[in-house]
């Protein structure tokens, strides 16, 4: 199966403090939920955020999707994100000022797609969340499980190839947050990469295909569990083991 997220050598540092991602190199296959764990500061989100193009790497590369991201321009890496890449995080990012139907619809307006099919689209995709009903509610009416699964459509209304999840439950209740691990699952299981930044492997471990662990911005392992992608064993830089 090929690799759809390449990550080589990669260098991060955030001025005196020290390297966030010390020369971190792994490959994510496509059809994998991969999740990434480690104490706080390990570099978990800086991680996310390189692969996703939030941010630019000092040294190395990231490939998503056969495009090296690293040689990008902003405006490219924004461009590519709408049409590649789908975000979640832990705080939704929902627009206030917008219901939920046009937060939904909004990556599908800036990659170009006319009104009328963006609304179809939109509405399509939050009935497949289980929010069929409440387009034209407010995200401030909204619990926040149910703020979340409208921050998942928005995320996949483009049919992303890669979805990045950071830390997607750390704001909800245990019962929210098996839901929308059910949501992300139920993704993984059609065909879509997943990568989730947690710190909650009881809770999300159950969905995963494997786990990397980071420490101090290093990957100190990787643990290949049962699963989707055949229960494979892989090392940090992505080779099969027996």
């Amino acid at each position: 199966m090929a690799s759809l997220v390449e990550v080589k050598d990669v260098v991060k540092g955030f001025g005196a403090a020290g390297p966030a991602l010390d020369h971190v190199s792994f490959e994510v296959q496509g059809g994998e939920f991969l999740c990434v764990t480690g104490p706080s500061g390990s570099g978990k989100s800086t991680l996310l955020n390189l692969v996703a193009g939030l941010d630019r790497v000092d040294s190395g590369t990231v490939r998503v999707d056969g495009v090296d991201v690293t040689e990008m321009n902003e405006s490219q890496r924004a461009r590519f994100r709408l049409s590649r890449i789908g975000l979640v995080f832990q705080f939704f990012n929902l627009l206030e000022s917008m219901s939920v139907i046009e937060n939904v619809m909004a990556p599908a307006r800036l990659a170009g797609i006319d009104r009328r099919t963006a609304r179809k689209l939109a509405t399509e995709t939050l009935a497949s969340v289980g929010l069929a009903g409440k387009e034209r509610q407010y995200p401030s009416s909204l619990s926040g499980g149910e703020r979340q699964r409208v921050a998942v459509a928005r995320a996949v209304i483009n049919r992303p190839a890669l979805l990045l999840a950071d830390e997607p439950t750390g704001a909800l209740d245990s019962d929210n947050g098996r839901r929308v691990m059910e949501l992300l699952d139920e993704r993984n299981r059609a065909g879509q990469t997943v990568v989730m930044v947690t710190h909650d492997l009881q809770l999300a471990g159950p969905h995963a295909s494997r786990v990397l662990h980071l420490r101090d911005g290093k990957i100190t392992s990787t643990e290949s569990l049962d699963g989707k992608v055949g229960g494979r064993s892989l090392t940090a830089t992505g080779s099969e083991t027996p």
